[in-house]
């Protein structure tokens, strides 16, 4: 009912002029959902263990990081970022082995699972920002369009930050047929974005929809939420597991390492396949992102403390969200992976590759675009095998002479900035 003492609130006003990008508060029984939640205490989400959700140390050590001028020239790749130019050919034939996954950067990943299609956290917008004109801007292009991945049976949303969550990707799929798992409090989101409700699935930790033949259940994570300006912890976040008749996945969101992963794995694992969050961490922020050491660890304990199936990096290469170096996420990986004696696959967006098959990508591709460590690369080595390291090219390429990679979108990276 419109012209109600209620809809001239000064509340209301403010909610109308709200940007259509910050999305929506829950309201009526997805607040009462809510406030019944048992991770939801003292008016806010809790993660499973302790975590501090902003930056910490000081502001002044952290700018100085940041903005290091030899600092930002490794934070950007020094040429074009290969791309595998995804195509209706690519995932019109059915996997041999019945698991397929495409890494579509960041951490969009599309995994096609006994016969079913399941696209976690799809961002194809140019910035992961609230703004089409600011914010941190895409490194590589998308590797294929919407259209043609083909119809997808359930988009999976890990938690509502800009560089998970994208406006213009979730209108777009509203216009499909697909179905969307969500955490606790995001639909109010997608229903302001023109999802219906009755296509959404809208799960606290450890609670299961069925899809078909598969089963999506949202389990624990340590982070945090928020896209306005206020950021009242009012939706959850989380990582999720699927489960199909012969396989099963795992999708981290984003996440601090905490030892639930323990448990996820001994409830819901072995995985044959695991995407791990290794990118845009930080010492100021450790509580919320992992580092590739960290990752692999979380991995291992999702497979009951030994190497098992394979581990895909993702939550990197796309997006400039930290001070770390651009190809640091992918090294640290390799050598992680070098370490704990375990299969790892390493494609360039939008390459698909079957976890079940012998062969693995596993070039390290970054190593063509990235300024090299003084040091040199570390060699890749196999599994559990001693790396050496592979001398600097003599003059690395200057990172403003043109590519993608110079126009790096630099933002406030994600724990100090509006989410």
């Amino acid at each position: 009912m419109t012209g109600t003492g209620s809809d001239r609130s000064p509340r209301a006003r403010l909610r109308a002029l709200r940007p259509e990008s910050f999305g929506a508060d829950p309201t009526g029984e997805r607040l009462a959902r809510i406030h019944r939640s048992p991770n939801f205490a003292d008016g806010i989400f809790q993660n499973p263990e302790p975590a501090r959700r902003g930056p910490s140390g000081s502001g002044v050590e952290f700018a100085k990081i940041y903005f290091d001028k030899e600092g930002r020239s490794r934070r950007a790749p020094t040429g074009t970022i290969p791309v595998h130019p995804t195509t209706v050919a690519d995932l019109a034939r059915p996997p041999a082995t019945g698991l397929r996954l495409t890494w579509m950067g960041h951490s969009g990943v599309l995994a096609e699972i006994d016969g079913h299609r399941v696209l976690f956290d799809p961002v194809w917008g140019d910035r992961c920002s609230p703004f089409p004109f600011a914010g941190p801007k895409r490194l590589h292009p998308v590797p294929a369009t919407l259209a043609a991945l083909g119809p997808v049976d359930v988009v999976v949303i890990s938690h509502d930050h800009y560089d998970h969550l994208d406006l213009p990707t979730i209108k777009a799929l509203a216009t499909t047929d697909t179905v969307f798992a969500v955490p606790l409090g995001v639909g109010a989101h997608l229903e302001r974005w023109g999802v219906a409700p009755s296509r959404l699935r809208e799960l606290d930790w450890n609670e299961s929809t069925e899809i078909g033949d598969l089963r999506l259940t949202a389990t624990p994570a340590r982070h945090f939420c928020g896209r306005g300006l206020r950021n009242r912890q009012m939706t959850l976040w989380a990582s999720w597991v699927v489960t199909g008749p012969a396989h099963r996945i795992f999708h981290s969101g984003d996440t601090g390492y905490f030892s639930g992963f323990k448990d996820i794995g001994a409830t819901h694992g072995p995985f044959d396949a695991t995407m791990i969050q290794i990118g845009a961490y930080s010492e100021f922020w450790t509580d919320i992102h992992m580092t590739p050491a960290e990752g692999m660890r979380a991995h291992l304990d999702l497979q009951g403390g030994a190497p098992a199936g394979v581990m895909l990096p993702i939550h990197w290469g796309t997006f400039n969200l930290a001070p770390h170096p651009w190809a640091e996420p992918g090294e640290g990986t390799v050598e992680a992976a070098a370490g704990a004696a375990q299969r790892i696959a390493l494609p360039i967006p939008g390459e698909p590759f079957e976890p079940g098959s012998e062969r693995l990508p596993d070039h390290p591709w970054w190593r063509s675009v990235a300024r090299a460590p003084s040091e040199g690369w570390a060699a890749p080595a196999p599994a559990g095998g001693d790396a050496g390291t592979v001398p600097a090219p003599d003059g690395d390429a200057d990172p403003s002479s043109g590519g993608p990679g110079t126009d790096t979108g630099r933002g406030a990276p994600e724990a100090a900035r509006t989410p």
